[in-house]
């Protein structure tokens, strides 16, 4: 029996109470938001930006980015409505800057070229529809927009280990992406020259990044690939 949205939504609803205390914070949020926020600040400085964080939880991930990046504005979007509840003292203390907003991600309830980031951190395995999510996240960037999914990397026998063991174990059929797969998922969707990044470490995870096709950008999908800490990736698959 495949993942649903009724188990994910049960899930995160049993979640929400710990979720901020989770070790997972520590362990993976942590970190992978970290690079997260440097990969925007690389690609956009301190220019106004609106930012689409796709799968918000409590908005931790938000917080983090207006406090790095002061002149962005975010939309924090989730599934579950008690994951947006457990955020509300956050919500409430960066208002006009952070916006929670329930919805799911096969259908954001946004308009065409709505913003210059969409982000999707730690959530995008729990999709029961993977393509038809990173279609809609292309379709809310504006053209040369950039979405930024981090996931865990399950192509090494640690990761494989880790997610594709483990942590299926604990939450049901989920489904981390192997890289190749993020790379089809992206070129299926409109998104060009896409990079990923993977980031080793206890949970290790991968970076990927897709520019959404402009006039500019209607030619051959570049992929690039390359490795953080003490081994290089190989190349693309």
């Amino acid at each position: 029996m495949g993942y649903d949205k009724r188990q994910a939504t049960e899930e995160f609803a049993r979640w929400s109470r710990s979720y901020d205390q989770s070790v997972l914070q520590w362990l993976l949020f942590g970190p992978s938001h970290r690079a997260m926020i440097r990969r925007i600040r690389d690609r956009f400085g301190d220019r106004p930006i609106r930012v689409l964080d796709v799968g918000c939880g409590t908005g931790v991930f938000g917080e983090r980015i207006v406090r790095s990046l002061p002149n962005a504005r975010v939309f924090g979007m989730d599934l579950v409505s008690e994951m947006l509840r457990g955020g509300a003292a956050r919500w409430a203390s960066h208002e006009g800057t952070i916006c929670p907003v329930q919805g799911d991600s096969e259908h954001l309830p946004f308009a065409p070229g709505s913003f210059d980031v969409v982000t999707c951190a730690n959530s995008f395995h729990h999709y029961p529809d993977q393509g038809r999510a990173v279609a809609e996240m292309h379709r809310v960037l504006k053209p040369g927009g950039r979405l930024m999914l981090i996931d865990g990397y399950r192509d090494a026998p640690w990761g494989w280990f880790i997610y594709d063991v483990c942590v299926e174990t604990v939450e049901g059929n989920v489904h981390h992406c192997s890289r190749s797969r993020l790379r089809d998922l992206f070129a299926a969707a409109g998104f060009v020259e896409t990079e990923q990044t993977v980031h080793r470490g206890p949970a290790p995870f991968l970076l990927s990044e897709g520019v959404a096709r402009s006039a500019s950008t209607l030619r051959r999908p570049h992929i690039a690939v390359s490795g953080r800490a003490a081994r290089p990736v190989a190349s693309a698959d």
